[in-house]
């Protein structure tokens, strides 16, 4: 009978461990922001890297829309592979388990996207389906930049 007791003990506190880890791994480390946008809070050095993961992004934009002027899909190729999915491949976990899961599907998707991009580049796909895959991927950028704002503990 005692058995049973710790065992019965034992599955519910193992279920509330679950829950608990999928609330946080969905819901994330957030607060209210001050501007209608929720608040992601990070340590200072982890805000700052995914920061920089987003000025990355953003010249990585730059060198598409530079080489679809100049009718250069190697160099679109070349800047949207930098943005890929292998950019984003070595994340600390610590960190993504912070990130709301809504927010790290937009942040893949872009990542996928970049991948994307370079392929139809290099299959030398015409400059405005390229276009139109750069496009649609900056409206998640700006659907992210709506939603989302991060902040430093």
């Amino acid at each position: 009978m005692k058995s049973n007791k710790i065992a019965i003990f034992a599955i519910l506190l193992w279920v509330v461990t679950v829950a608990v880890f999928i609330t946080f791994f969905i819901r994330g480390n957030t607060v209210s922001g001050t501007d209608n946008r929720t608040a992601i809070v990070l340590k200072a050095g982890e805000r700052e890297l995914v920061l920089n993961e987003m000025r990355g992004l953003l010249a990585t934009t730059q060198g598409i829309v530079e080489g679809l002027n100049q009718n250069d899909m190697k160099r679109v190729a070349q800047a949207a592979q930098a943005s890929g999915m292998a950019s984003a491949a070595d994340v600390n976990p610590a960190l993504m388990a912070k990130l709301p899961l809504s927010f790290k599907s937009l942040g893949m998707s872009v990542h996928h996207d970049m991948d994307d991009i370079a392929k139809a580049a290099a299959e030398g796909k015409p400059t405005a389906e390229l276009q139109k895959q750069l496009g649609n991927t900056l409206a998640k950028c700006v659907a992210c930049h709506s939603a989302w704002q991060i902040k430093a503990e």
